[in-house]
């Protein structure tokens, strides 16, 4: 059973969330509280496993909340907000870096009506095992050079990278950032990246990855050109691909491997048309998209890699490429930027 302490101000928004968890037999909702100190109190007294937590809020916001709550007594966090205007902006991610897992839209109806309400039940059971820290889940990109760290031994590979790719579910934001923070502006390759996020997510995660990374991060339109040092995410409902001549191109797809965009459709993509000289990252998340299109393109020469289970929040997609002899080295998220570097020739 998966114990639940709802946060939201609204006293609507609270019962409806709970009618949604408790539809599951596997959720127990075991409080509910309307601002940040109500939030750290509940915690303490009820020992939550998850706790869904809303942004503003009279009194303690929900940020403020998120900071205490894993600094004193962390567990996995989803943020769900409705604010428009915050989700544009990228202001939701800012939770991110206090600690918190994810964020969600709030559902607006039961499961089955709202896909937002399945994809919240299903993200809490995910995470009802995630083993969190204090205060954040990874190292800061200065971290990297301190001292006793691993040093990553050099890769015997030949073939210069000119494409990379990236595939990412549940706990992507703050792997994305801890990967493109640690790489130059002057990075030599463009960096195409599929995010499963609920909709309308996507820009606002671009707008803060603008400000947390040295790299330029945008939603691309069909026709695009791809340009070194540029990262390039998947729109809403969109499979990102790549046509002859480095140019994106938006298909309006059926869904695979569970998604649109699809991971898998991605690396396949790339390994049709740049073949040995993409780089194919798997990183966290549920399920298994990417998994085929990552043997696709390992086989097509191209050079994969995996997030280790230790630092992932969710194993699944790269368990699951691992499992299919889809990668060629897995490495902890910390490093995997360092590989790339390498890889690319900065």
């Amino acid at each position: 059973m998966v114990r639940v302490l709802i946060v939201d101000d609204s006293p609507t928004q609270r019962i409806l969330i709970r009618r949604i968890l408790e539809n599951d037999p596997g959720i127990q909702v075991v409080g509910e509280a309307e601002n940040g100190e109500e939030a750290i109190a509940c915690c303490r007294k009820f020992n939550p496993d998850i706790v869904t937590m809303d942004i503003h809020m009279p009194g303690m916001d929900g940020y403020e909340a998120i900071r205490h709550i894993m600094a004193e007594m962390p567990r996995p966090i989803i943020v769900l907000t409705s604010t428009e205007s915050d989700i544009r902006l990228g202001t939701t991610y800012k939770a991110i870096e206090y600690g918190a897992l994810m964020v969600l839209g709030k559902p607006k109806g039961m499961p089955v009506t709202d896909p937002e309400a399945d994809k919240l039940i299903a993200q809490i059971k995910s995470m009802a095992d995630v083993k969190v820290v204090r205060r954040t889940r990874w190292p800061q990109p200065e971290q990297s050079k301190m001292p006793g760290k691993t040093v990553l031994p050099r890769s015997d590979r030949r073939q210069r990278i000119r494409l990379v790719t990236i595939g990412v579910s549940t706990g992507g934001p703050p792997a994305l950032q801890v990967i493109l923070s640690r790489l130059p502006a002057g990075f030599s390759a463009p960096i195409l990246v599929v995010q499963h996020m609920s909709r309308s997510f996507i820009n606002g995660l671009a707008v803060w990855l603008n400000e947390k990374t040295p790299l330029q991060v945008m939603v691309p339109q069909t026709g695009e050109k791809l340009k070194p040092g540029m990262v390039y995410l998947a729109p809403d409902d969109r499979h990102l691909t790549i046509a002859a001549g480095g140019y994106v191109r938006l298909d309006k797809q059926s869904i695979v491997d569970g998604h649109c965009p699809s991971a898998t459709v991605l690396f396949e993509s790339a390994a049709a048309v740049n073949g040995p000289e993409t780089a194919g990252v798997i990183l966290t998340g549920m399920g298994s998209d990417g998994a085929r299109g990552l043997k696709t393109l390992h086989d097509a020469g191209g050079y994969t890699m995996a997030q280790d289970e230790a630092s992932c929040i969710i194993f699944g997609m790269p368990k699951e490429a691992i499992a299919m002899g889809a990668v060629n080295e897995v490495l902890p998220l910390e490093m995997i930027s360092g590989r790339l570097k390498e890889l690319v020739l900065v």
